[in-house]
C-alpha cells in the first residue's frame, strides 16, 4: 500500500466518506459543512478545531493528488467536495460496505477494538455481531494490495486488541507473543519495576530474619520438655 495521509487529510477523507453514507442528500459537502464535520464533537477522536482556511488547504492538497473532487450542484455557486478515495471509477481502491464503514471509523476515531468498531460502524453498514467485524478486519489485514489495518499488542486490562488504519500511521513491530510484547526489554531499566523489586527483596529479608528468631526461640530451654522438668520444684513426699 502506497497511499499515505496526514492526520488532517485522514480526518477530511473520513468525514467525506461518513457523510456520503450517512447523509447522502447533503453530499457533496461545502467547505463550511466539511469544516463543521471535521470539528464535530461526536464520533471523533481527537476533537479538532480547524479553521476553514486550514481545511481548504488540506482539500487543495487532496485534489492535487486526485483524492478529492470539486463538484458543485446544479445552479449552485458554492464549491462542494466529494472524495475519490475508494469505491470510485477513478481509483483501484475498493472496499465492501462493511470494510468501508470500518476504515471510515478508524480514520475518524483512531485505533479501536472489534467490539468498539461494531458499535461505531453499525451506523454506516449492517454489522450484526463482532465476528463480522473480525472477519472484515482480517480481510483488510491480509489483502494482497494491503495491508490497510494493523493489529496492536493487547494493552493491560483490555480483553481485546485494538486495530489501527495504516493510511496515516505506521504498523507496529511484529510480535509473536502478546505476553512478551507487554514485557520490558531485558536491557531497559524501568524505575517503577526496580523499586518494586527492591521492596520485595527487603520484605523477604525481614521474613527470613523473623524466621531465624522463631527457630532460635523454638530450640531454647524455655520450650524444652527436659528443661521444664528440671526447672520445676521437687515434689515432697506428702504430695504423693
Amino acid at each position: 500500500m502506497t497511499l499515505e495521509l496526514t492526520a488532517h487529510e485522514a480526518r477530511v477523507i473520513g468525514c467525506l466518506i461518513e457523510k456520503q453514507i450517512a447523509t447522502p442528500d447533503q453530499y457533496p459537502l461545502s467547505l463550511n459543512a466539511l469544516t463543521n464535520a471535521c470539528n464535530q464533537k461526536s464520533n471523533r477522536h481527537p476533537v479538532l478545531e480547524l479553521g476553514e482556511r486550514e481545511v481548504q488547504a488540506v482539500v487543495d492538497g487532496l485534489m492535487k493528488r486526485q483524492l478529492v473532487l470539486e463538484k458543485s450542484g446544479f445552479g449552485s455557486r458554492v464549491p462542494k467536495y466529494q472524495h475519490l478515495f475508494c469505491n470510485t471509477q477513478f481509483g483501484s481502491l475498493k472496499f465492501s460496505p462493511r470494510g468501508t464503514a470500518i476504515v471510515c471509523e478508524l480514520l475518524l476515531r483512531g485505533p479501536q477494538t472489534p467490539g468498539e468498531l461494531r458499535t461505531h460502524a453499525a451506523r454506516l453498514a449492517p454489522l450484526s455481531d463482532v465476528s463480522e467485524v473480525e472477519q472484515e478486519l482480517e480481510e483488510l489485514l491480509t489483502r494482497p494490495d494491503g495491508p490497510f489495518v494493523a493489529k496492536l499488542p493487547r494493552e493491560p486490562g483490555r480483553r481485546e486488541s485494538r486495530y489501527m488504519q495504516l493510511f496515516s500511521g505506521e504498523a507496529p513491530p511484529e510480535v509473536g507473543d502478546e505476553t512478551h510484547a507487554s514485557m520490558p526489554d531485558s536491557g531497559t531499566s524501568r524505575p517503577d519495576l526496580a523499586g518494586r523489586v527492591a521492596a520485595l527483596e527487603a520484605e523477604v529479608a525481614d521474613l527470613r530474619r523473623a524466621l531465624e528468631v522463631l527457630k532460635t526461640l523454638a530450640g531454647g530451654p524455655q520450650f524444652s520438655a527436659d528443661a521444664t522438668t528440671a526447672d520445676s520444684p521437687p515434689r515432697s513426699a506428702d504430695s504423693r
